[in-house]
């Protein structure tokens, strides 16, 4: 019998794997530089802990979950997104206690899982990177949550970055809201989507979400809700657009922007990128605050705001940008041995040079010389150190430099002691 991957899944290939390492290398880099500490949560979570957050209406509840009843009869979930279950860590760790540095950032990465239609940079399973930092409401915080996600993207090498951004208002914004957008789609309810009819009552601003053409027809003149801001939710969000300026970040500001799942409020906000520079955008990267979800999980009132972004999305649209990824698997030198003598002594080496931090391989099929040296072009080697009768007997080595094609015959005990410092000694590189 033959076995495959689950529909949905995907193998990362070593070659493949490289690039996702570089990936989660330059984003733990940055987020160090922003005081962001990694967090790991589980992979599975109680069915509670992404219903109650994500809310009863939103398409990850109803339709994507991966959930299931254990042995136990406990209602489990595969975490759908990352931000539920870091805030029922930070809850269940008391981590908001006064002990612990304000705002608390923490950043992850990691597996999520949603049954949904696989397509090209959408899987059941991916993989996505996230920031969350607990405790302040200042719109100061929002900005550089916003000004990271920009300034990864951008160390990324994506170009032609777009930031949409939007408010959903404080609680007394959205009721109001809420109102006067029943009031608006009550009279064209047999006209909207079977989706939308569930959603009207339970969350009408989940509506102006929908991607369904006959929704689109009434989103479009759907009211605003920039027009029902209280003063305080006016203040917030004109003090994020002003520090945007500030900081010479360009935005757009949509008001029929809404997050796909219902724990937002306040500031959210969307970065895109056009593969060709035209008015053609895919979102790469989406986030905002969250001022009731701690609450919500049994915690004190403790506000969040934060990020996500999915990796298998993020690698195609470098790809299409012809983003060149640094090949972080080089390596510094291949050790051939021509005679089963030598074998003692290239092991030897090998060891010697990987014991101080320097990449090194050697044949283990007792292949020829030619064939040796074939492996060490393949691999990229920067140096060949080859043994062999005479270097055995005299206790040296040929070392050769593949990119200038210089030979020089290094003792043994130089390589073995200080491979970098023989090569800069008998090298002019």
């Amino acid at each position: 019998m033959k076995f495959q991957r689950p529909k949905g899944t995907a193998d990362i290939l070593p070659r493949e794997s490289q690039k996702w390492n570089y990936i989660e290398e330059t984003a733990r880099g940055l987020f160090q530089d922003y005081r962001y500490s990694e967090i790991r949560t589980p992979l599975f979570e109680n069915f509670e802990v992404f219903s109650r957050t994500s809310g009863d209406t939103s398409d990850v509840v109803t339709k994507e979950m991966y959930d299931f009843h254990d042995k136990g009869d406990r209602h489990i979930s595969l975490r759908p997104e990352g931000t539920a279950g870091v805030v029922r860590a930070f809850v269940e760790n008391k981590l908001y206690g006064p002990e612990f540095q304000k705002p608390y950032k923490v950043f992850y990465m990691g597996s999520m899982f949603r049954y949904e239609r696989p397509q090209s940079g959408r899987l059941r399973e991916f993989h996505q990177i996230g920031v969350e930092a607990f405790g302040s409401d200042s719109s100061a915080l929002d900005v550089e949550v916003i000004a990271m996600a920009m300034d990864l993207l951008t160390r990324f090498g994506l170009q032609n970055l777009h930031l949409v951004i939007n408010t959903l208002g404080d609680q007394e914004s959205r009721d109001a809201y809420r109102k006067a957008l029943i009031d608006y789609l009550e009279p064209h309810f047999d006209e909207l989507s079977d989706d939308s009819k569930v959603r009207l009552d339970k969350n009408p601003l989940r509506v102006l979400d929908s991607k369904d053409p006959k929704d689109q027809v009434f989103v479009a003149d759907a009211p605003s809700i920039l027009d029902y801001l209280t003063p305080d939710a006016v203040t917030h969000f004109e003090e994020v657009k002003q520090l945007l300026t500030d900081l010479n970040i360009s935005y757009e500001v949509d008001s029929t922007m809404v997050r796909g799942l219902d724990y937002y409020n306040h500031t959210i906000f969307e970065v895109m990128t056009s593969l060709d520079g035209s008015d053609d955008l895919t979102t790469i990267c989406a986030g905002g605050r969250y001022n009731g979800l701690v609450e919500e999980l049994g915690g004190p009132e403790v506000s969040g705001v934060g990020f996500g972004l999915g990796i298998e999305r993020l690698l195609l649209l470098m790809e299409a940008q012809n983003v060149t990824i640094p090949d972080l698997d080089e390596l510094t030198a291949y050790v051939v041995g021509i005679g089963e003598e030598t074998s003692a002594t290239t092991l030897k080496i090998v060891q010697a040079l990987r014991h101080n931090d320097i990449a090194a391989e050697r044949d283990y099929l007792n292949r020829k010389p030619k064939a040796q040296f074939k492996s060490a072009n393949k691999d990229n080697a920067k140096f060949t150190i080859t043994i062999g009768d005479n270097e055995l007997a005299n206790q040296t080595a040929n070392v050769k430099s593949m990119t200038t094609g210089e030979e020089v015959a290094i003792p043994q005990a130089e390589i073995i002691n200080d491979f970098a410092k023989a090569v800069s000694t008998y090298f002019d590189l």
